[in-house]
């Protein structure tokens, strides 16, 4: 009997460190998608898969948002004439002519919080992007954020491209695709961008 519990215990120290050890090796990797996560505006010929395409959407809409509001609509578009509109709609944009993939990030005004707090659907939209992006990194894609709102002008052309009605505002175009070139992220660590408790105060 002795044995037996000695066997059982074993075994289940074993599976707590295999776990720790899954866990640990997760956040690992989830930190090394992060940080190796850039911009990339150059990309082969090759297609995004729909299933790609819906894993990014999905972790797009997995964002936090503000009172769970959800104010987002995204266009997805792959035909090649509406990407070559794109391009032409917003020179920042220009990418998406030789891109397979791109999708409007766009708060619907609709969903929105009322009064002041209409304004937090660009920081919901905003959050939902660099999710989209970095799910992007994740599946061996390259991805670039090009901004549109609170530029009148731009976010209007996108939204004639994409045909949307007056209360779809595009905040920005994610132009997405498989790589041409390997970029290097940028280190943006800069521990003098960081107080603590109070503004200006360094780590004692």
């Amino acid at each position: 009997m002795k044995k037996l519990i000695t066997l059982l215990l074993t075994l289940a120290m074993n599976a707590g460190v295999s776990a720790q050890q899954s866990e640990n090796g997760d956040a690992q990797a989830a930190i090394k998608n992060i940080m190796t996560r850039t911009s990339v505006r150059k990309y082969t010929n090759e297609t995004v898969t729909k299933a790609d395409i819906e894993t990014m959407l999905r972790a797009g809409m997995a964002a936090p948002t503000a009172v769970n509001k959800q104010p987002w609509h995204f266009v997805v578009v792959t035909d090649r004439e509406q990407l070559n509109a794109l391009a032409a709609a917003n020179r920042g944009t220009g990418m998406a002519a030789k891109a397979p993939l791109a999708i409007v990030v766009c708060g619907d005004m609709q969903k929105t919080l009322p009064g002041v707090g209409q304004g937090f659907w660009v920081q919901d939209c905003s959050a939902a992007t660099e999710n989209i992006l970095l799910a992007a990194n994740a599946l061996g894609l390259g991805g670039v954020w090009t901004g549109l709102y609170p530029n009148e002008e731009r976010a209007k052309a996108v939204r004639d491209v994409v045909k949307a009605p007056d209360h779809i505002v595009p905040l920005c175009v994610i132009v997405i695709g498989h790589p041409a070139e390997q970029s290097q992220p940028k280190d943006k660590w800069k521990p003098e961008n960081v107080s603590y408790n109070k503004f200006g105060e360094k780590v004692k």
